[in-house]
């Protein structure tokens, strides 16, 4: 036992050696990067803070009747929103809901291709099931720190972590709709003459819908979650003021900041809900 305990493989040694020599041989790599993500989070927040916020939240009160044809999450939406700008949080929900739409988009990008590839060849999947455990189970500072060094403060870092945790739900749902396809579908689709790419956008990816919505919702409360983590590393947005209540072990502010992130969470979930109907 000791000596086990006396000769420690340096791990630590070799991931502090790795990150370095990225940082010495890749800068200019995660400059651009940084540039590159910036300005999409950029654009994103002058979209949300351009018009008049009522403007904004008509906006989404609109979305919320396309999305669900009732007028009970437009009235949830009307509310909650109004009730965000009357509590004097409404440019830190920008904020947040600019890290948030970004987050989810590039997961999205990343986790649907993977998802179908991890469906339609298992090697894949064998493949990417450790990564994914890893990205789930790692805790989310260990990650942080080289992305702090890689990206420096603000919203990047933040929404690579955010990316890290939240990916694995949109792989793993996406893979599950389409692997989850019956096997009738896809011979009515071969006899039919249907090419691979014609049975994934005709038959696999619409039945698999449900699910890949499923791991879009996901996607959008993991990254939710990450709110307060990225404010640590300098992302403005609501993990802000709970920070500082918590520092201040201040009850009513953190309160009044959580149930913004609460309400935001709510909104968000109605828009992309997708009801699974008997199949």
């Amino acid at each position: 036992m000791e000596w086990l305990e006396a000769h420690p493989l340096p791990i630590g040694d070799y991931a502090e050696a790795f990150v370095d020599w990225l940082t010495a041989n890749f800068t200019f790599v995660f400059d651009g990067l940084t540039k590159f993500l910036q300005s999409i989070i950029d654009a994103i927040l002058f979209v949300l803070t351009w018009p008049h916020p009522f403007v904004v939240v008509a906006a989404f009160c609109l979305i919320a009747w396309l999305a669900r044809r009732s007028i009970f999450p437009v009235l949830f939406t009307l509310v909650g929103l109004l009730l965000i700008i009357n509590l004097g949080f409404w440019k830190e929900t920008t904020q947040t809901l600019a890290l948030v739409i970004a987050a989810t988009a590039t997961c999205m990008v990343i986790g649907v291709p993977l998802g179908i590839a991890a469906a339609r060849r298992e090697w894949v999947y064998v493949i990417l099931r450790p990564i994914l455990d890893l990205m789930q189970t790692i805790p989310t500072f260990v990650y942080l720190i080289p992305a702090l060094i890689l990206f420096g403060l603000g919203m990047v870092p933040g929404l690579v972590a955010t990316v890290i945790f939240s990916l694995p739900a949109s792989i793993r749902l996406t893979r599950l709709g389409i692997a989850s396809t019956p096997t009738q579908l896809l011979e009515a689709g071969d006899a039919f003459g249907a090419t691979p790419m014609q049975r994934l956008f005709k038959v696999e990816i619409p039945y698999a819908l449900p699910q890949i919505m499923a791991g879009l919702t996901q996607t959008i409360m993991l990254s939710l979650s990450m709110v307060v983590i990225a404010a640590l590393v300098g992302a403005p947005g609501l993990g802000v003021p709970v920070l500082r209540a918590l520092n201040a072990i201040n009850v009513g502010n953190g309160f009044e900041s959580g149930l913004a992130i609460v309400l935001l969470a709510i909104i968000l979930d109605r828009f992309f809900r997708v009801e699974e109907k008997g199949r």
